[in-house]
């Protein structure tokens, strides 16, 4: 239930005996307060006597202060106060005759397109006034001759107050902006009255202004003519043309004893908008505070980190319709574009979002709330229609954006919410009003209802669950790892996703997750020497700048990445300013957009995994010797289980207790663990070497060593293992086989598991195979012969060699050991077996050959080694006796009376190639003897 402003500031008023009505919120001040304007009434002698009244309402404080007074009834709009409020500077508006009467008369003389838009023009009269409180009553000073156009006033705040010079902005619509200046006679009870009011015209014609109060710096959008070049000819015959103006947005910034200074100049795509929907009016919102007419809604929301951002609103026909389509524009049937871009200046881009086919009736009252959510994003919410989460945040390039359904916590009938200014309100003082990290007090300014406005976490994952779209699901899961560092969501989204293993989308969540998580584990304590490096690191699957179509309800989102050109040199350079290099928002902006100009490219993990299916086609774990790499002992840094639950701040460190469902170790003599690790290592080193030092040099950000680098390189690798090893334990526990519930572990555990877990568990770790490997990521030790172990248990044995012949499945040594003693000695599976052998490595399969105690065992042996002597290769005699004896009926090998032994004249044939210690004898007698046997 939100709760009513109006209300809460009555019931303050109730205290004092003073009843008020028809409130209105008249502006917002650099420290939060808000400014309201409400009219009481007070009886005498059975008369009524009604005045306007202007109060301060503190909201740290909870208390409402009444500022001022009128004698009469006065339509108030806008209103601020100094610092030491002593001064009030207030607008009031009030209907004219002869405005009214003057437009009459000027519609009468226009064509049918102009009276329209002149018939709709606001006929209002706005007047401005400063007033003084040197007396009890207040001194009124009138600044400004009756104006149609919208005017606005805004005091100027000082870090350092001065008690005899005060100033104000006064700005009226496309006339003029004057930086007014106001000299004080100081008395000797320190009570100041106003001697001189002077004005300096600082804009002489604008469209469009914005104030912001925190960084005190005043936007406004003029027309300005476009440079010419100097080298043109410009002689008579080939004069230019005069080239048209166009809409540049530009930006003051004020200081308390220097002059101000314009900071930035940026040339607007603003859309051509249709000539009705340029009515002229005016809404008369007072927060932000703006000046312009309805035919343009842009607001600029800015940090004091270095992030300012651009948001612009717009409705739009992608085709100019026949005429009798725009005389009934009013009608349902007309349909529009809802749209809005944000321009992203310390990135250099602009996010365009695109609804077609909106109706005009609806479209005309959809009106987007702005407002940063957090350190990293930007939160873009339309009432009943969506909920935009732009990552915006100078971490890394905005791509995981998230498009979700509207928010559950702010009420179907609120209208236009309006953020409020975060105020740093102390936990013990905390009230309704009160702002969270994450939360973002809004005002709905036709109710004055106060609406948090903030994005539940239990939201996000029923979001995750029910989405289609994969990029709004990547953007989640890489929200809750990289943003907000909770794996205890991040296992739930897991958890959901595991779920549905045979989804297309299911491996790239898998990815995104390795990705996410072992770049938020490495940007934890690191050296600020090596914060520059971080750049250059993988930390998303989603491409940059790459567009997302999601389809919310009845309505079909499209959003866009724009690249802008140069955008530094719109910008006024640090060694340009008033105090050169002074640390504020356009300096640390300059930072910003220096880093980023030619932006360097991140890490690819496909590169590495391209050249590791080169390489691992060519693997031979047995004639390789243990590297030096991250993981081997004394090899370089490593993260442990308890320290990657530390860094990530989980709550729940049931996924940093448990082991895995099977042991973590590996019988080669170099695992396959190790060779990717040291390709990782070799890769990545080199690429930071390369781009680090070219970034370091080019940026100034820090001396970038080789030594950095070897550090940075190592950290990351480290990552990637912890970042595989707890997926692996996630996926594993998903699937409901939870090492510390279970009582075996490795080979026994699958072969106690139920069809249905084999099947669920072998799905899940087949993506899980697939996502480590397209993204060159080490997976744990012992895993390789667990998972083919349980495609062996799971699948049919014709499709299980499949998975071998493909690679999926590894015979590593263990696992091929056991499947060939599950495999029994019959006629049927001996084909089986000699096709497994033959699937194995030379040297793999002669060990297995050699415990396996059968006729063919024998027979194969003895052939190989009878080969061997007949090529010539010195196979040694090292006394063997033959494993086996049978017990044999035929003869046929052996001399008789008549006819010579055939193994006697093979023998002999041997003897002549070789040497006696060379030949084993008993193998080649046990295989001949065996061969006169029917054991096939």
């Amino acid at each position: 239930m939100a709760e009513n402003l109006a209300a809460k500031l009555c019931f303050l008023l109730e205290e004092q005996n003073i009843e008020a009505e028809q409130w209105k919120l008249l502006g917002q001040e650099k420290d939060g307060s808000l400014l309201f304007g409400w009219i009481e009434a007070v009886s005498s002698e059975n008369v009524v006597n009604s005045y306007s009244v202007i109060g301060q309402y503190d909201r740290i404080n909870d208390k409402l202060q009444i500022i001022h007074k009128f004698p009469e009834v006065l339509n108030l709009i806008q209103a601020t106060v100094n610092q030491n409020h002593s001064l009030l500077g207030c607008i009031t508006k009030k209907d004219s005759e002869k405005s009214s009467a003057e437009s009459s008369e000027a519609a009468e003389s226009k064509n049918d397109d102009q009276e329209e838009h002149e018939l709709c023009s606001d006929s209002g009269v706005y007047q401005a006034f400063l007033v003084e409180f040197t007396t009890e009553e207040g001194k009124v000073h009138t600044l400004e001759t009756e104006s149609l156009k919208q005017v606005r006033i805004q005091f100027l705040y000082r870090e350092k107050a001065q008690k005899n010079v005060e100033k104000f902005l006064l700005l009226v619509h496309e006339e003029h902006i004057q930086m007014y200046t106001i000299m004080f006679d100081v008395m000797e009870n320190d009570e100041r009255k106003v001697r001189e009011l002077k004005s300096e015209t600082l804009v002489k014609t604008f469209i469009w202004a914005q104030w912001d109060s925190t960084n005190q710096v005043l936007y406004h959008i003029h027309h300005r003519k476009p440079a010419t070049s100097l080298f043109l000819d410009m002689s008579p015959a080939v004069l230019p043309k005069p080239a048209g103006t166009s809409p540049t947005l530009s930006g003051f910034q004020f200081h308390d004893d220097l002059p101000h200074e314009t900071v930035l100049n940026i040339p607007l795509n603003l859309p051509q908008l249709p000539d009705t929907d340029n009515c002229g009016t005016y809404e008369d919102d007072v927060i932000p505070l703006r000046i312009h007419d309805c035919s343009l809604d842009l607001i600029v929301i800015s940090d004091s980190k270095g992030m300012v951002c651009v948001c612009h609103h717009y409705l739009y026909r992608p085709v100019k319709p026949p005429q009798h389509v725009l005389d009934s524009a009013l009608s349902d049937s007309n349909t529009v574009h809802f749209a809005y871009s944000v321009t992203l200046l310390h990135h250099s881009c602009v996010v365009h979002c695109v609804i077609p086919g909106i109706p005009w009736s609806r479209a005309k009252l959809m009106r987007p709330t702005f407002a940063l959510y957090g350190d990293h994003h930007m939160i873009v919410f339309v009432q009943n229609c969506f909920t935009h989460l732009l990552e915006i945040g100078l971490h890394h390039e905005p791509c995981c954006h998230i498009l979700c359904g509207p928010l559950p916590s702010v009420p179907s009938e609120s209208s236009y919410l309006v953020p409020l200014l975060n105020l740093n309100i102390d936990s013990k003082e905390s009230n309704s009003l009160s702002n969270c990290t994450s939360d973002i007090l809004t005002i709905d300014l036709p109710t004055l209802d106060l609406v948090k406005l903030t994005i539940p976490m239990q939201f996000l994952i029923d979001t995750f669950q029910q989405e289609s779209s994969v990029e709004v699901r990547l953007g989640i899961l890489h929200y809750f790892f990289c943003h907000r560092n909770d794996l205890d969501i991040v296992a739930e989204l897991v958890t959901i996703a595991a779920e549905k293993p045979r989804l297309l989308d299911f491996p790239k969540i898998l990815q995104e997750f390795l990705i996410s998580g072992s770049h938020a584990l490495v940007q934890k304590n690191l050296l600020p020497d090596a914060v520059p490096l971080l750049a250059l690191l993988p930390v998303t699957t989603l491409e940059e700048c790459s567009g997302l179509d999601v389809k919310i309800n009845d309505l079909n989102v499209t959003l866009s990445h724009e690249k802008l050109w140069n955008t530094s040199v719109m910008l006024l350079a640090p060694q340009q300013r008033l105090v050169p290099f002074r640390s504020d928002l356009w300096t640390k902006l300059w930072d910003q957009l220096s880093k980023r100009s030619g932006d360097l490219p991140r890490f690819n993990p496909s590169k590495v995994a391209e050249k590791l299916m080169m390489s691992l086609a060519c693997y031979q774990p047995e004639a390789l010797s243990r590297s030096s790499t991250p993981m081997s002992p004394g090899g370089g840094l490593s993260v442990t289980t308890a320290t990657l639950g530390e860094l990530m701040g989980s709550r729940s460190h049931k996924y940093f207790e448990s082991n895995l469902p099977f042991d973590e170790m590996e019988s080669c003599t170099a695992s396959k663990q190790e060779h990717i690790v040291a390709v990782n290592l070799r890769e990545l080193s080199m690429f930071l070497l390369k781009y680090g030092i070219q970034s370091s040099r080019k940026y100034l950000q820090g001396a970038c060593t080789p030594l950095h680098v070897h550090a940075m390189a190592t950290k990351h690798i480290s990552a990637q293992l912890e970042t595989s090893r707890l997926l692996c334990q996630m996926l594993c526990i998903a699937t409901d086989v939870d090492s510390r519930l279970e009582q075996e572990r490795g080979f026994p555990l699958v072969d106690q598991l139920d069809e249905a877990r084999r099947w669920v568990l072998f799905t899940v770790l087949e993506r899980y195979r697939y996502a480590t490997e397209s993204s060159a990521f080490p997976v744990p030790q012992g895993f390789t012969s667990f998972f083919t172990y349980l495609g062996y248990r799971t699948l049919k044995y014709p499709m299980f060699l499949q998975y071998v012949q493909h690679s999926v499945f590894e015979l590593q040594v263990d696992v091929a050991k056991v499947i060939m003693a599950d495999i029994s000695d019959t006629k049927e599976n001996i084909p089986k077996k000699l096709q497994l052998l033959s699937l194995l490595p030379r040297s793999r399969a002669k060990r297995l050959l050699n415990q396996w105690l059968h006729p063919i065992s024998f027979m194969l042996r003895a052939r190989e080694h009878a080969t061997n002597i007949l090529c010539g290769e010195i196979c040694p005699n090292r006394g063997r006796q033959p494993q086996h004896r049978h017990h044999h009926s035929g003869v046929s090998a052996f001399p008789s009376a008549d006819r010579l032994s055939p193994l006697d004249t093979f023998l002999d044939l041997l003897t002549a190639k070789a040497s006696l210690t060379e030949l084993d004898f008993g193998l080649l007698i046990e295989a001949t003897v065996t061969s006169t046997e029917d054991f096939i």
